[in-house]
């Protein structure tokens, strides 16, 4: 169960809101779940990744998703102000600055560095991330890793 914050249809005022239990439609067992994300998604790298031979394709993009899983409570917010969500400017700032710090053999690595960088936002409770390469071959195809962390995981990270 959680809260969900309403305006009844005969307030004409944003500050008066009723309180609602509703029960969520997510569930495990018999315990009811709850579920907050942010969805990053298609976000061009400037980075370096791989080492390529002449003649070999060279990918013109390196493209993240990254899932944020987080507390409803930061999304069911009763009114509105950035104090009350949870900012990721940040966090994509910190992507960039480590997309760009160095080159890169692997993917893999990358990923790892991003997924340490979500480690430090105590509010991110498990992430989800890919990271995939286009063209792989005749301008042409994608190929791409992805890692999904869950909260016991992430916490033994941090």
């Amino acid at each position: 169960m959680y809260l969900r914050w309403i305006r009844p249809h005969n307030f004409d005022s944003n500050r008066h809101y009723k309180k609602v239990e509703i029960l969520n439609p997510h569930t495990k067992g018999n315990q009811l779940t709850h579920q907050a994300r942010i969805e990053l998604k298609d976000l061009h790298l400037n980075t370096q990744i791989g080492t390529y031979a002449a003649g070999e394709t060279v990918p013109d993009a390196h493209i993240l998703d990254l899932i944020l899983h987080i507390s409803p409570q930061l999304v069911l917010i009763k009114e509105d102000g950035m104090q009350f969500v949870f900012d990721y400017d940040p966090l994509v700032a910190e992507i960039d600055r480590l997309a760009k710090n160095q080159h890169y053999d692997t993917q893999e690595r990358l990923m790892t560095r991003i997924a340490y960088a979500c480690t430090g936002y105590p509010e991110i409770e498990a992430i989800e991330i890919g990271l995939r390469k286009f063209p792989i071959m005749k301008n042409s195809g994608s190929l791409g890793v992805r890692l999904a962390i869950d909260k016991t995981t992430f916490e033994t990270m941090r």
